[in-house]
């Protein structure tokens, strides 16, 4: 099931199998479907909405195993405002998720490396990808860590919410993953709009200088954004944010449709074997 950007139902969810995956001690949920190489998707604020799933569901499409673990939220839940501010101010407040620190590592994301991990072991491949959006969207380099993630992917990474020129990961672990990727030859992809308050230039321009040339960021213009979005991000987020969910205009040559394609043709370039053929979203 495929929902366009009018509906406002919430997605039943029904084509994922839901697993309780205990790692590091601690249980949570975790959305899987499709065959094939790895790749986590980790949800925005206000958590695994409809189009979060169906951007998982283009990811499964293309030939990959997704993984969506639940971080926060509700999930399948239509993103309206005042549910989702009560989300948002709940998790900003999380010590699993340290909204605020700069130059740390939230510690959730040492639970993700260790479903990295579990991933590659259940489907093989060269390696596993991970993509992270909004609230979550740094996770994905933190993820570097651990040995099998080689195709991390930042859209609009928005922490710590109080230093927009500031990334959300130690200095020690920055240096781990900056030389993980020059010896591996990997790279980082990244998008934002031009835009966005939560994810500023300032920001994009922090990992620039922290990643040289090992990030490749796309910031596509705010004109690319869907102007009517659910009403957490009409009313809350008040920007262009989401590049491949809710602000994602599902329609041919529109620039969030080929920011998406990128990130498929990336992951397939990334995960799979050289004699397979994955064939993309159109």
């Amino acid at each position: 099931m495929t929902l366009g950007t009018e509906s406002t139902a919430d997605d039943p969810l029904d084509d994922f199998e839901r697993h309780a995956v205990t790692l590091r001690d601690e249980t949570r949920s975790v959305l899987v479907a499709g065959h094939g190489p790895a790749v986590i998707v980790m949800a925005e604020m206000p958590g695994i909405s409809p189009h979060v799933a169906r951007f998982s569901r283009w990811v499964r499409d293309a030939g990959f195993t997704v993984y969506m673990p639940s971080l926060f939220g509700r999930d399948g839940a239509y993103p309206l405002a005042k549910a989702g501010a009560e989300v948002l101010q709940r998790a900003c407040v999380s010590a699993e998720f340290r909204a605020l620190a700069a130059n740390e590592s939230s510690p959730v994301t040492r639970w993700l490396r260790a479903l990295a991990g579990l991933a590659h072991e259940q489907c093989g491949g060269r390696g596993v990808g991970a993509i992270g959006m909004c609230f979550t969207g740094n996770f994905a380099l933190s993820m570097m860590l651990e040995p099998s993630m080689i195709a991390p992917v930042l859209c609009q990474p928005s922490l710590p919410l109080n230093d927009p020129s500031a990334i959300q990961i130690s200095r020690d672990e920055l240096a781990v993953v900056r030389a993980r990727l020059e010896r591996e030859d990997l790279t980082v992809l990244a998008y934002r709009f031009e835009g966005d308050k939560f994810c500023t230039a300032q920001r994009f321009a922090a990992y620039a200088e922290a990643l040289g040339q090992r990030f490749v960021a796309t910031v596509l213009p705010s004109a690319a954004a869907n102007p009517d979005p659910p009403p957490f991000f009409k009313h809350v987020v008040a920007c262009p944010h989401s590049v491949v969910t809710a602000h994602l205009i599902d329609a041919a040559g529109e620039p969030t449709i080929a920011a998406r394609d990128e990130i498929l043709a990336f992951l397939a370039r990334r995960l799979a074997p050289e004699s397979d053929k994955i064939s993309h979203v159109q």
